[in-house]
């Protein structure tokens, strides 16, 4: 597991890759190539890699060990030749741009939440055990579990070491994976694990939680009290480490992820964000209900929360506490973290899906939404960066535009707009 766009896994990877990933394999052109390559790698691990690990405390016997026979997994995506530039990629380029509802396929949260159901039955204990000490709600535990490795049943095929020293050597974020592959050493030379338990997804990502090797370091536990922290193959430790790890970034024992709302016909959907928090009384009292018509809970209409619409005003809006943020701590999106909070609820209350629909959205490619994004930065709005991706700050820069422009704000990209803003 990780903060950044690469968390979802095995049925997901692909919708991942396409649309997180700008950049696409620069793949050798013959095996002769591959092999000189290959010898670079080599004198990578013995010169770079080695002075770093030593300087980390990792001992030579542990060095050779784990390194002995490593060779670069050519199959991997966004790798970069040596002494050549990334090539990006016109099928990322021009990927279209689709509303969120794909995301929330009923058919895969319906079995999740299933599965979550038994399995809360099953390990209600430990889950109350880890509730008391960390306070993150089972249910939510139970949803990032589902979510990242199928409650432990899906297959994690990657040798981890293999894959963190191949993208720490032509990646596209060398630097984060070698950072990675150090924090895999150390994990050896603590005997924390060893290399044939390390497996991963093909991002590095380790065991039942999904976490990357720096994140294991911090807050993989050992609950089941056997002596050390087991993400493979202990779910004690497992759910503990996920809850460690949200408590960790700060979650709010008590308080909800966030609630479904509606808002009135003048407030502005610019008012999305993080950064624009308000007392829950305050949002009330500029007219945002519950779309269930029940009140909000009295202990949260003194905490702060903020607006989110993750389709604009063409999908459901809610009201997100701080810790709808710190689940998207675990993976660093606005659809992943709402993700597990449905998940999470529909395990624990009732099995229906968001009250709001998710309307049709006019297909885009992410090029015409990066353009949409430059041209929006050229009159001084802040959305974020450039990568044609409509995170929160991009919505609600479209919103402030389409208002000066006495335009009805949607807060979300559609076709007419890219025609204007380009």
């Amino acid at each position: 597991m990780y903060a950044f766009k690469m968390n979802t896994f095995a049925a997901m990877a692909g919708l991942l890759l396409s649309a997180l990933l700008v950049i696409a394999n620069s793949t050798p052109a013959n095996a002769a190539s591959k092999a000189a390559v290959e010898k670079q790698f080599q004198r990578w691990i013995s010169t770079t890699l080695w002075k770093d690990a030593k300087a980390d405390g990792v001992s030579s016997k542990v060095f050779k060990n784990v390194m002995s026979g490593i060779t670069i997994n050519w199959k991997l995506p966004d790798l970069v030749m040596p002494g050549t530039k990334p090539k990006v990629s016109r099928i990322q380029v021009q990927a279209e741009f689709r509303s969120p509802a794909p995301y929330f396929s009923q058919k895969r949260i319906n079995s999740l939440v299933a599965i979550g159901r038994k399995l809360a039955a099953r390990h209600k204990k430990t889950l109350a055990r880890i509730e008391k000490k960390y306070g993150v709600p089972g249910r939510i535990i139970l949803a990032i579990w589902g979510r990242e490795s199928g409650f432990g049943g899906a297959k994690i095929p990657y040798n981890a070491v293999r894959v963190l020293a191949t993208k720490a050597f032509m990646s596209t974020r060398k630097e984060l994976f070698h950072k990675e592959m150090l924090a895999a050493l150390i994990m050896v030379e603590k005997r924390y694990a060893t290399p044939a338990q390390m497996k991963s997804s093909w991002a590095g990502a380790l065991g039942q939680p999904q976490f990357l090797p720096s994140s294991f370091l911090k807050y993989a536990v050992d609950f089941d009290g056997n002596g050390r922290s087991d993400i493979w193959k202990s779910v004690p430790d497992t759910l503990a480490s996920i809850a460690n790890y949200l408590a960790e970034h700060g979650w709010q024992r008590g308080r909800d992820w966030g609630f479904e709302a509606a808002l009135p016909a003048l407030l502005s959907c610019a008012l999305e964000g993080p950064d624009q928090m308000r007392p829950i009384s305050k949002w009330v009292k500029s007219g945002v209900t519950r779309i269930s018509g029940k009140a909000f809970p009295k202990a949260e209409l003194k905490r702060k929360a903020a607006l989110l619409l993750p389709a604009g005003l063409s999908g459901p809006i809610f009201i997100a506490t701080p810790n709808f943020y710190v689940i998207k701590s675990y993976n660093n999106s606005d659809l992943y973290a709402l993700f597990i909070g449905d998940v999470a609820d529909r395990i624990a209350y009732y099995n229906k899906p968001f009250q709001a629909p998710w309307r049709k959205i006019s297909g885009l490619k992410r090029g015409q939404v990066m353009a949409m994004q430059k041209r929006l930065i050229s009159e001084g709005h802040d959305v974020g960066g450039a990568d044609g991706l409509a995170g929160f700050k991009t919505r609600r820069a479209i919103g402030i535009w389409q208002s000066k422009n006495k335009r009805r704000p949607t807060c979300f990209p559609n076709s007419d707009l890219a025609k204007v803003l380009r």
